[in-house]
């Protein structure tokens, strides 16, 4: 990483041991706003840090320029609590031609007492509802959010009316619902099988997490021991991050 240079493009091929998400500090995508976290609590961007803009581009056989633009407003006092980014990621899925409600599951375990700030659930063109649950220890279920009709256009940041407790041993599962058919107007291909990818004519199954922990806590406390259930599936690639790799579940 340190041998890339500011202000100049690379891929995340570029070095072996690159990884672009080490902690995701936020994203924009179609209908998003900008986040805003209440007082006390802000998110941490350690001194010396890369900040690294991670684009996703659809050639048009044209030059273009990129005007993206970050903006961060700093907290005016020291916060009390860290706020983490969660993705939990499934892209162990292939999705069949014509299938107009092909189910697609992951899940992640809390190992750490913490709240719930936000969710952000994050599929393409075929995507067609998402669904957020949390099963507490006690065996008690709740659904935490239900989109059931997704657009890739509004891909909305949503916040409980209070931040949620989630005690140790919350497991957290998430369901999403793509439509390949036909019948889907945005579709962009109803004969083809799809796969993970990051052109919007592929797909992805991402459940985005907002979460707190103690101002000078580790993160990582929120996921260890290994907080994945996977058995068999698809082998893992070489180049999954260290949340995909602690917070992926397989497709059931």
């Amino acid at each position: 990483m340190r041998e890339a240079k500011v202000g100049q493009a690379f891929s995340s091929q570029d070095s072996e041991n690159q990884d672009l998400s080490d902690e995701m500090l936020d994203f924009h995508v179609p209908g998003s706003v900008p986040h805003a976290l209440p007082p006390g609590q802000a998110k941490l961007i350690p001194a010396g840090s890369d900040l690294i803009l991670q684009m996703h581009y659809t050639p048009n056989g044209k030059p273009a320029k990129d005007r993206s633009r970050l903006g961060l407003i700093f907290a005016k006092e020291p916060p009390t609590e860290r706020v983490y980014t969660l993705p939990v990621i499934n892209h162990d899925f292939v999705i069949p031609p014509g299938t107009p409600d092909y189910k697609v599951d992951a899940q992640m375990i809390v190992q750490d007492n913490t709240k719930l700030v936000s969710m952000n659930p994050h599929m393409h063109l075929r995507g067609k509802a998402f669904e957020f649950r949390a099963v507490y220890p006690t065996g008690e279920k709740q659904i935490l959010l239900r989109v059931p009709n997704y657009s890739f256009a509004w891909q909305l940041q949503y916040y409980p009316k209070e931040q949620l407790a989630l005690p140790k041993g919350t497991r957290i599962e998430l369901s999403a619902w793509f439509d390949n058919s036909a019948n889907n107007p945005a579709n962009p291909d109803p004969a083809k099988e799809v796969h993970w990818g990051d052109q919007s004519w592929d797909e992805m199954m991402v459940g985005t997490l907002d979460l707190t922990l103690p101002a000078a806590g580790d993160p990582m406390n929120l996921l260890r021991p290994k907080a994945m259930a996977q058995a068999g599936g698809p082998k893992e690639r070489t180049e999954t991050s260290p949340h995909e790799k602690t917070a992926r579940a397989q497709s059931q």
